[in-house]
């Protein structure tokens, strides 16, 4: 009997997920390497990001603001320097960050290895 193989929405393999290079991210220095785990359409309006975030040595994302959004990352590993609105903070493995709607940040590597995030960005609902 022949057996027809049924795509699987609920799980997302490991070669699905895309490599996305994105030099000077932000207006940022250098490249940064995203993972993207979530599909937009996957959120169906309510986020628009949910990835692994690489950035090496040198590298950073640029300052931005988030406008009817809330963005939240995990660091896994590595440790980073953030522009919280102006303030400067080092934050390193184990460590969040949340930048709130109508709040500004950026994120660089400062350190010797890569630093690695897992980032979401949700819609203020």
């Amino acid at each position: 009997m022949l057996q027809i193989k049924r795509r699987n929405d609920m799980i997302r393999r490991s070669d699905e997920i895309k490599e996305r290079r994105v030099q000077n991210a932000r207006g940022g220095d250098n490249e940064v390497i995203f993972y993207d785990w979530m599909k937009p359409e996957d959120a169906k309006g309510h986020g628009r990001l949910f990835s692994k975030l690489v950035i090496p040595p040198g590298a950073s994302i640029g300052y931005h603001e988030h406008s009817g959004e809330f963005e939240a990352f995990y660091v896994i590993s590595g440790e980073a320097t953030i522009d919280d609105n102006g303030k400067q903070e080092v934050i390193k493995a184990g460590d969040m960050a949340i930048c709130k709607d109508g709040e500004g940040h950026s994120t660089r590597n400062n350190g010797s290895e890569d630093l690695v995030l897992i980032a979401m960005i949700m819609n203020m609902l």
